[in-house]
């Protein structure tokens, strides 16, 4: 799907050489499938929400065999800027129009339940991976400002959340050593972490439970004729029910779905150490910052006190030929005093949107159950849309109702002509930006 240089002939070398692998605690690896095999739950995918699925519904006791392409946290899991957020990746007034106030306080409070899951799975398997709290939204036009102290006030009053406060452009200064941005919001509640430690600890927590894992098989299709057998390269599954948690990676696997998502590459950097003292001048409290940028800006320090930004993206089947160059444009708009510092690490990686940035939850036929779509909440929602899979498997229905009835739409021009189209959209969201 992507021209991704962890990928050749489709067939995995290693994780991409980013800073999480550089720093990944307990790697290890899983066969791959060679004989034909039995199950009643067979989960495509070896990210968050397949690594929650197959967990949750081996807890549930139920005999589970998961696929992975390439290997655990090899997507987006393992890639991202590690950001654990508050609700949903659409805000609450827009939440609340598409589906009423009842409904979007169900969402509001699945988004809380999905924080909740990730800190108690990292604190019952002990998942090291830099777990800290604190999450910088920040304005990066004086207009927005309003916006954000209403939205802290409606938190408050509507929602019951007491753990984000108004920042003025005064305070935001100090904290992020510049002046780029307007004022914002700072939410203790939600927090930020290494990703591909925490789907690495869920793979193992995964192990221990019992489900069977195969990495380097590749699912190739899958029939579904009262049992789902699904095939790879040198062996087959069959199982009573199927879980797709495949997300940006897709690809061509269910033609059903394609069309709901669009794949997006988006890129991420990690500077030298910076050494703590010049760490926290440009990140006084070692929180995780987002801008208000269409195409976002996204930032933290590292355990080691590095810089890792994400900047950019693009709509195309290749990565930018460098990666380092490209984001390293958008870190110095934001940290000119930068311009001296060596960037170690470059990446990216595929993360799957939705039209309305709401998650894509349902059902195809009688035993095949999907999530994607996260729209870059996925540190979260991903996991917990996985668990909820489980609990709609054995029956307990309620979560993964209202994840099915959020509406979905196809992205224009269906699967042929998504891509130009939103290439144009996108263009024109990023020339918004900088005016």
């Amino acid at each position: 799907m992507t021209n991704d240089p962890a990928r050749k002939n489709d067939v995995f070398e290693s994780h991409p050489d980013s800073y999480y692998h550089a720093t990944a605690k307990g790697l290890t690896s899983f066969p791959r499938l060679e004989d034909d095999v039995r199950c009643d739950i067979c989960v495509i995918g070896g990210g968050f929400t397949g690594l929650s699925a197959a967990l949750h519904l081996r807890e549930l006791g139920y005999d589970v065999i998961l696929l992975e392409a390439h290997r655990i946290g090899w997507g987006a899991s393992g890639r991202n800027g590690g950001q654990l957020g508050s609700g949903q990746r659409v805000g609450q007034d827009t939440l609340e129009k598409m589906v009423g106030k009842q409904g979007a306080r169900v969402l509001w409070d699945l988004g809380e339940s999905s924080k909740n899951l990730v800190k108690d799975l990292i604190t019952k398997h002990n998942i090291d991976c830099d777990l800290k709290p604190g999450v910088l939204h920040t304005a990066h036009k004086k207009s927005y400002v309003d916006d954000y102290r209403h939205e802290v006030e409606k938190f408050h009053t509507d929602y019951d959340y007491d753990q984000i406060r108004f920042v003025d452009g005064d305070e935001m200064a100090d904290m992020l050593g510049m002046r780029t941005y307007h004022g914002g919001t700072l939410d203790m509640g939600a927090a930020h972490l290494h990703p591909l430690n925490l789907a690495l600890g869920l793979g193992r927590a995964c192990k221990s439970a019992g489900v069977r894992i195969y990495e380097n098989s590749p699912v190739q299709s899958y029939v579904e004729a009262g049992k789902v057998t699904i095939n790879t390269p040198s062996a087959t599954v069959t199982a009573d029910k199927l879980i797709l948690g495949c997300n940006g990676y897709l690809g061509n696997l269910e033609p059903r779905l394609a069309g709901k998502i669009m794949p997006i590459n988006n890129f991420v950097v990690a500077t030298e150490p910076l050494g703590e003292e010049r760490a926290r001048m440009i990140n006084r409290d070692d929180v995780a910052v987002a801008d208000s940028k269409f195409v976002i800006n996204y930032f933290r320090m590292s355990a080691d006190h590095r810089l890792l930004f994400g900047g950019g993206e693009n709509y195309t089947p290749s990565f930018p030929k460098d990666i380092s160059g490209f984001v390293r444009k958008y870190m110095l708009q934001i940290y000119p005093s930068l311009k001296d510092v060596k960037i170690d690490y470059a990446w990216g990686g595929a993360l799957a949107i939705t039209l309305n940035r709401m998650p894509h939850v349902g059902k195809l036929g009688n035993n095949i159950y999907y999530g994607q779509g996260f729209s870059g909440h996925g540190v979260g929602m991903a996991t917990l849309v996985g668990k909820v899979m489980a609990e709609a498997i054995h029956g307990q229905q309620t979560n993964f109702d209202v994840f099915e009835k959020v509406p979905t739409y196809p992205f224009p021009g269906g699967r042929t002509l998504r891509w130009p189209m939103m290439v144009l959209g996108m263009i024109y969201y990023a020339l918004r930006d900088r005016l």
